[in-house]
């Protein structure tokens, strides 16, 4: 019987020798290698919104009306949902890297499922089975790649996990542009079961050559196994300071809490939860799925009517999605999290308002080759969530919960940002229908209440350790008086915990 829980030893090779200095290129292999589940999540962000426009899809599936159409898009969400609060059981039980395996698996089957139909039912379920696997993947890998990031890094190392997803969006988009010209009209099979490979290759990879989080093993009381991981990560010398302060802080928080799902909203760990489900609550609300499933119904309301022109606008917005992804890589860790936000709100309120008004002078003017500005302002808005929101929210809600509340924490905050998803991708089709360019006067304000809970709720932590955030957040302290715990002698704690 396969056990899906990672128990494999982790030594030392017996071909090094001496300390080993810090290995970055490592840490960014394993980044880049397990990224491959973003490159997923982008993926399929963006290989339905082409689809679905198709006439000859639509001939084929002949969705009864908008909001069956909205369904076919959306219900992936709720998939994607289901996946993102599995990872709360299955990371911690299973181990980080074990979860995008068994995600993978199930992202096959749907991935199948979808490319084989011939029905509305048929490919809305294969959507809803594919949606767990991308949302395991997309809650698993920043998860895991935040746990091997040293501290001064982190965004840098979530905006390379953002680089790729992005670059999975643009496959997708021009992929599709590029099958769009073949006569059959099964032609959008191919894309979507072109993304088998790569999570074939990373269900393999992860099950046999990513090593565990070394956070996940002090949980598990693999103190050994741990220590290696991070000298292999960060040097010898660094591995030893690390797992005192790795060890020290599931110690403590093993004498002070159970770390239930129950805990996870009440005081001290409710504010957390709150902050992470908000931030990426409104990563989604503000509308950037709205733009990215139905770019070229967008265009087409700003009239520009033929689907030739509109399908290459919208591959022009995979372009702009990837090449502004590099900046948070270099750039993101300069600034606070709270400034890089705001800077993209401002961004992309501006961008909400251009569209509105394009929309409302191509309603007025139809034929007008002025329309054809419509395209500008999608882009505009990409490269504003790109080089905040798109790393900012992943890196936040990731980042600011204790270890032991870490995977559950990040469970309910990817959950958060599906349940906008699915709102956002079901009601768009419907509300555009209804009131047009008002649509965006809606993402407008939204935009503008996102900024108000950044400015006021949020905490900044940046260059923080993982485990300086129970202190930053007051949980460490609440915590430690409830339990009758100096929290000036958490080594004690530690000193308890491994001599018994």
């Amino acid at each position: 019987m396969i056990n899906i829980k990672q128990t494999n030893p982790i030594r030392r090779r017996g071909t090094e020798t001496g300390k080993r200095p810090a290995n970055l290129r490592y840490v960014y292999l394993l980044t880049a290698f397990v990224s491959i589940g973003a490159l997923l999540f982008g993926y399929d962000q963006g290989v339905m919104g082409v689809i679905v426009a198709d006439a000859r899809w639509i001939s084929l599936m002949k969705p009864a009306n908008s909001w069956v159409t909205g369904a076919v898009v959306s219900l992936y969400d709720i998939g994607c949902l289901i996946g993102a609060m599995s990872i709360g059981f299955l990371a911690d039980y299973c181990g980080r890297e074990r979860t995008l395996s068994i995600a993978c698996v199930i992202f096959v089957i749907g991935a199948v499922l979808q490319s084989a139909s011939y029905n509305i039912t048929s490919i809305t379920i294969g959507r809803v089975i594919l949606g767990y696997g991308v949302g395991a993947c997309a809650g698993g890998v920043p998860l895991y790649v935040s746990e091997i990031a040293p501290a001064k890094l982190r965004g840098r190392i979530i905006g390379i996990e953002q680089m790729i997803l992005c670059f999975g969006e643009l496959i997708a988009f021009w992929l599709n542009y590029g099958f769009n010209y073949l006569e059959t009209p099964d032609w959008w099979r191919i894309p979507l079961a072109i993304q088998v490979i790569p999570a074939v290759v990373l269900a393999i990879g992860c099950w046999f050559w990513v090593p565990p989080s070394p956070r996940w093993l002090v949980q598990q009381d693999r103190h050994q196994c741990a220590r290696e991981v991070l000298a292999r990560l960060h040097g010898d010398e660094l591995a030893d300071l690390q797992m005192a302060e790795i060890a020290e802080e599931v110690a403590f928080e093993r004498a002070v809490t159970t770390a239930t799902w129950a805990d996870m909203f009440k005081p001290p760990v409710l504010r957390v939860t709150l902050l992470a489900m908000g931030v990426q609550f409104f990563q989604q609300i503000t509308g950037t799925n709205s733009i990215l499933y139905y770019t070229p119904s967008l265009f087409e309301r700003g009239g520009i009517t033929d689907p030739k022109t509109a399908n290459l606008a919208t591959g022009g917005v995979g372009v702009v999605l990837f090449v502004f992804a590099w900046v948070p890589i270099f750039l993101f860790d300069r600034l606070g999290r709270k400034t890089w936000l705001q800077i993209g709100l401002i961004g992309m309120c501006g961008a909400m308002i251009g569209i509105t008004v394009l929309q409302w002078h191509a309603e007025g003017n139809p034929g007008n080759n002025g329309n054809y500005a419509i395209v500008a302002f999608p882009y505009l808005f990409y490269v504003f969530f790109n080089i905040s929101w798109g790393v900012g929210s992943w890196t936040y809600a990731t980042e600011i919960f204790p270890v032991m509340y870490r995977a559950k924490g990040n469970a309910l905050s990817t959950a958060s940002l599906w349940l906008s998803c699915y709102v956002v991708a079901q009601a768009s089709p419907p509300i555009a229908t209804a009131i047009g360019w008002g649509l965006y006067i809606i993402y407008s304000c939204i935009c503008v209440l996102a900024f108000v809970f950044v400015r006021y709720a949020m905490v900044e932590t940046r260059g923080k350790t993982l485990e300086e955030m129970s202190a930053l957040f007051g949980i460490e302290g609440t915590l430690a008086r409830r339990s009758g715990i100096d929290v000036d002698a958490k080594g004690g704690v530690i000193h308890i915990e491994e001599s018994t």
